[in-house]
């Protein structure tokens, strides 16, 4: 047997599919498995995988995952995956807990970067500094500052799980899961429930550790273009060390049920009003174990034929009920080892929960019996195939999205090449539906119909539930600390603060320096250019993108939102959805999505906003994106101009429908994107862009949808309609539009006629006059309530309106703090998930976030100490370079080739350029001390005069209006 660094090669074999040469091997002395995937991509990854079957929801492999990189043997800082964030130009940096198993994957374009991250890694994972106190920054503590103060419950998980179980989404597709699986270890939570966090011993902690994180439980995977035998030398240095043990982490099989199963949970709620409903109710099964190439891309474009678009029949027969608001639970869950597929609804009455199951399962006969649209089938298998072959992460690597793909099969000792070799499965699939055999309609029937293996769980708002939940936590402090004598309060106060101490003393330079950092001169001093030509075609200004896009080519059309009076903004987000979701000319809404996916690789719209460079007013355009082969070109703008000119805006039951499905899911999205959403609301007056924003997608557009969606109630939808007419009447203008197309040069040429085509039919007539957007004012200090258990606290103000001109020094500053102050204050010692520090450059707009959090005025303490702490460490060097470093992969973000299209045209609509790029980009790289004093010196004036925003319990800011001499004006949200 023939050794290659302590492996054996057991596998080779090409795969096209994703281009790539895959070799399969086996470490002789661990039994370590690597997947070694060699191909041209630049964007390179790395992956360890260790299956960890956690025994219960006490969260200990979620609490591992962030405890393992919180120092290691070879790098004995508190955060090297800190340090390597700051430091880097990774295109990924993170890690996952799933159900099942743990992932740690990096990824990098510069290859000094990327070795360095995998060393990080390995030794992060096999060696990691797990002590005690490391449980309690990352696990949960019992915090005490005196004996006469209350005890609390800290730690970074214990608070990121609160904020999951204030999530109602979250709730719902936890416990729908459960269901199904009630004794596998899919039936608990890995994540870890906040009442079961707390049991989680420090020996139980270690020893799943040793237990799981070994090689011989590990997977490895490398993807990219570095030196393949390279690959096998750096894990043997790591490996060797190692000898081979048995580690018993096999997924078990949920036993079958012998009849369907009905179960009832309540979840936390806002105050109910009059008529309102808010129960849900979701239909589960699960599916039997499937190791079968073709039956696994099968059962993905079943999942897409039923659910995946707004005119799938399954999803539509939801919506059309008029049961509920709007899906929940939906899809296909393929990332455990036996699937489970879900259907919903939510918004429902509780009483109606039988109707949506009888629905359901009617819907699946009839579609059983009478056979599937075969338009609709056409149109998902060409929907599917055309993202298979495009292969686009957007930006997420490519080789992680590999890597989870062939873990899906791989964890569960099965091939890890099959998901990937998608080629054959297809092309038999096809045969087979050209013969006539009816595979959907046979899959329908024998996974769903038949399978009794099903539950049907009824959830049902509780508005005391959030309060009952606070005083059990409350509850249970209290009788820890009554069970506490004199001594065991004195330790947890020395434990609190011998926490306090540790989190807060600085690594000594010499561990700091061992970490592997690039240098200022690895980095290219030349900002990357995207080819652009701008010209104008019959009055339309058209920018195109010579690149290579692998045949695809990509058009944009933007329509200037500026050109809209300020009470017309609000309904952008209905008439975004409405000229894809309404149907078009002679076809209905599923016609018209038929249309679109058997033609296309997918027809979207997207918003955006900005400042224009040099100018204090904003720009905002609503985008739509398609996809398409130069073959099919002229019939993909000719959808694109149909549903601009035809969108059926009178379609009054599907409008109706898509205001409810917008205010669902804006009310589903607060507490998982509180940040975005307080943030959001703290810029909409500082200015024009962000100001949009809010009206079209933040607690304005809610207010908005309510009010909407009852005077529907009224009138039927006729006043919406004519205000929809009139703004595609505004909008709808060639000579008021932009066009944008990404492809090669080949690809640019053959669909300019189509183009030409397009533009021909759009209307063409003088722009209207842009109106003034007069932006109103709102508090300085402003408080939006909703029953969660963490705040989502924001902060921020216009740097111009202070006096200070910010430029690409200051983005390294703001980095800086991110990275450092935030991080440690935020979120290590205040126990937060997140804290984030953002600076846009267009507008001068500065702004602090903290994502679920447990704490309120002490985040904004920590935000008004920004600017000493950037004073503090201004002269530090060595932390100067890795903020430069760091800013630096931030501005040469990896993109695709549609992406870099997309950034180029939003550059040209913000009055951008490449000259600006290069400025900053020199700025960032030259950034001085002086430069970050004065940066800080503009963040005490924030300090001072900012804005600040609160999203959170009502309970949460009321107790810190007590203390307050400028209070919060409260706003109900939820």
């Amino acid at each position: 047997m023939t050794l290659l660094h302590g492996f054996q090669l057991e596998r080779e074999e090409s795969v096209p599919e994703i281009g790539c040469l895959a070799r399969l091997y086996r470490h002789e002395r661990t039994g370590a498995e690597l997947l070694s995937l060699i191909g041209e991509d630049e964007n390179k990854v790395f992956g360890v995988s260790f299956r960890t079957p956690p025994a219960d929801s006490n969260g200990i492999a979620h609490i591992l995952e962030h405890s393992v990189l919180c120092g290691s043997r070879k790098y004995p800082v508190k955060a090297p995956f800190l340090e390597m964030l700051k430091g880097s130009l990774k295109t990924f940096l993170n890690a996952m807990t799933y159900p099942d198993k743990t992932v740690y994957p990096v990824g990098s374009v510069n290859l000094q970067d990327f070795y360095n991250l995998v060393d990080v890694y390995l030794d992060a994972v096999f060696h990691p500094r797990i002590t005690p106190d490391i449980l309690k920054q990352e696990g949960w503590h019992y915090e005490l500052e005196s004996a006469d103060a209350p005890l609390i419950y800290k730690g970074v998980v214990f608070n990121e799980m609160k904020g999951s179980y204030s999530s109602p989404d979250d709730r719902v597709s936890r416990l729908s899961q459960q269901s199904v699986f009630p004794d596998t270890i899919y039936g608990i939570d890995s994540g870890g429930d906040p009442k079961d966090i707390p049991s989680l011993t420090y020996e139980t902690f270690k020893s799943f550790h040793e237990r799981y994180y070994h090689p011989s439980n590990a997977k490895f995977v490398f993807y990219g273009n570095d030196d393949p035998e390279r690959r096998l030398e750096i894990l043997d240095g790591v490996l060797s060390e190692f000898s081979r043990i048995e580690v018993d982490s096999k997924i078990g099989l949920q036993p079958r049920f012998n009849a369907p199963r009905q179960l009832q949970h309540t979840l936390p709620a806002g105050a109910q009003e009059a008529g309102e409903k808010q129960a849900r109710v979701t239909l589960n099964w699960m599916l039997d174990e499937v190791d079968d190439v073709e039956l696994n891309l099968s059962l993905a474009i079943l999942n897409h034929i039923l659910v995946g678009t707004h005119a799938a029949p399954l999803r539509k027969a939801l919506i059309d009920s008029r049961l509920g608001d709007d899906v929940t639970g939906t899809g296909l869950n393929t990332g455990l080892r036996q699937m489970r597929f879900g259907a919903g609804l939510k918004g429902i009455d509780e009483g109606d929960s039988e109707k949506v199951e009888a629905l359901v399962l009617s819907t699946l006969e009839r579609l059983a019996e009478d056979g599937l649209d075969p338009l609709t089938v056409e149109a998902s298998i060409n929907t599917i195939e055309f993202r298979l072959r495009e292969n686009n992460t957007g930006s997420f690597p490519r080789g992680i999205s590999i890597m989870l793909r062939s873990l899906n099969a791989w964890n569960y000792d099965r091939d890890p090449l099959s998901p990937l070799a998608w080629e054959a499965p297809l092309q038999m699939l096809k045969t087979r539906l050209a013969s006539g055999e009816r595979v959907f309609e046979d899959l329908i029937r024998r996974y769903l119909i038949d399978n009794v293996h099903r539950t049907r769980v009824l959830f049902t708002p509780d508005p005391e539930q959030s309060g009952r939940e606070a005083a059990d936590e409350r509850a249970k402090l209290d009788a820890a600390r009554a069970a506490m004598s004199d001594a065991d309060v004195e330790a947890v106060i020395e434990e609190t603060r011998a926490l306090k101490r540790m989190q807060e003393t600085p690594d000594s330079a010499e561990a700091l320096s061992r970490l592997p950092m690039l240098k200022l001169k690895d980095l290219d001093r030349k900002t990357a250019l995207i080819p652009i030509d701008i010209a104008e075609r019959s009055g339309a200004r058209v920018l195109t993108h010579d690149l290579a896009t692998n045949g695809v080519v990509y058009a944009d059309a933007g329509l200037d939102l500026r050109r809209l009076p300020p009470d017309l903004l609000p309904y952008i987000g209905i008439f975004r959805r409405a000229l894809l979701e309404t149907g078009a000319g002679d076809l209905d809404f599923v016609q018209l999505s038929q249309r679109i996916g058997r033609v296309t690789g997918g027809l979207s719209a997207q918003d955006f906003t900005s400042t224009v460079i040099g100018e204090n007013r904003g720009v905002a355009w609503l985008i739509l994106r398609i996809k398409t082969m130069p073959d099919k070109a002229a019939e993909s703008f000719a959808i694109l101009a149909d549903v601009l000119l035809s969108a059926r805006l009178g379609n009054h039951e599907r409008i109706a429908q898509i205001v409810n499905e917008e205010r669902a899911g804006l009310e589903s999205r607060l507490v998982p994107g509180g940040s975005s959403i307080a943030s959001t609301r703290l810029r909409a007056s500082l200015e024009e862009g962000s100001w949009v924003d809010e009206q079209i997608g933040g607690v304005s557009y809610l207010n908005f949808l309510r009010q909407l969606a009852a005077s529907i109630k009224e009138d039927g939808g006729a006043a919406l309609t004519a205000t929809l007419e009139r703004i595609r009447g505004l909008l709808v203008n060639r000579n008021a539009m932009v066009f944008n197309l990404t492809a090669d040069a080949d690809g640019l040429t053959r669909v300019e006629p189509d183009l030409a085509g397009l533009l021909a039919r759009l209307p063409s007539a003088a722009p209207a006059a842009y109106p003034d957007w007069l932006i109103p004012g709102l508090p300085r200090f402003e408080g939006l309530t909703m029953p969660a258990k963490v705040n989502y606290v924001a902060k921020g103000e216009s740097l111009p309106k202070l006096g200070y001109k910010p430029g690409g020094a200051a983005m390294v500053a703001s980095n800086w703090l991110r990275g450092g102050w935030l991080w440690d204050k935020v979120r290590v010692q205040g126990g937060a998930y997140g804290a984030f520090s953002s600076l846009d450059l267009r507008s001068g707009v500065m702004t602090f976030a903290s994502y679920r959090d447990p704490n309120l005025m002490e985040t904004v303490a920590v935000y008004d100490g920004a600017g000493g702490f950037l004073r503090g460490v201004a002269g530090n060097a060595v932390d100067l370079e890795r903020a430069i470093i760091g800013t630096i992969g931030q501005l040469d973000t990896y993109r695709l080739p549609d992406a870099k299209g997309l950034v180029s045209m939003l550059r040209y609509l913000a009055g951008d350029s490449d000259e600006r790029q290069q400025t900053i980009r020199d700025e960032v790289l030259n950034a001085s001390p002086a430069d970050i004093r004065g940066f800080a010196d503009a963040l005490d004036a924030v300090a001072a005069h900012g804005r600040t925003v609160v999203l959170g319990s009502e309970q949460a800011i009321k107790a810190a209006n007590a203390g307050l001499e400028d209070r919060f004006t409260l706003t109900k949200v939820l």
